[in-house]
């Protein structure tokens, strides 16, 4: 009986001192998806420190890249190539705009939530170009009604 208690607490505590496994998650970058045309399927993703994003194009001519300003305070960003599939792990909580390079004036972006972060005035009012506008906006909506949390 002894032996079996002590097993037992002997892997509870090894549960709790084993860190959860970092995730790695799937972005198409599409020409056409859900919310139209030019898009990042999903467009919003609320992930753990450490977790990684595979952006995947399906279609020729698409990226994946940082959005200057729209990023946690001291990340160097990062930018894919063209047709490239690329992974990033991201490390930092905070929030993170991407963009499609070639198509972020058609409005190609995503936002990703890393941690417990806090979605700031200064995220919101980055200037974007006119067509991705409203597609963040839809997204800071979504988030303001809870989804991501």
């Amino acid at each position: 009986m002894k032996t079996g208690l002590l097993l037992a607490a002997a892997f509870a505590a090894l549960l709790h001192a084993v860190p959860a496994a970092a995730e790695t998650f799937r972005v198409e970058m599409r020409n056409r998806g859900e919310r139209g045309s030019m898009v990042f399927e999903p467009d919003f993703l609320a992930i753990k420190p450490g977790d990684s994003i595979k952006f995947i194009a399906t279609h020729k001519s698409h990226n994946a890249a940082s959005i200057d300003g729209m990023v946690s305070e001291g990340y160097a960003g990062f930018k894919g190539k063209i047709n490239e599939e690329i992974e990033v792990t991201f490390d930092q909580p905070g929030y993170y705009g991407i963009k499609c390079s070639p198509h972020f004036g058609m409005g190609m972006v995503m936002l990703v939530k890393v941690g417990a972060a806090e979605l700031t005035e200064a995220i919101r009012k980055v200037e974007v170009p006119a067509r991705a506008r409203p597609r963040f906006d839809d997204i800071f909506a979504r988030i303001d009604a809870g989804e991501g949390q």
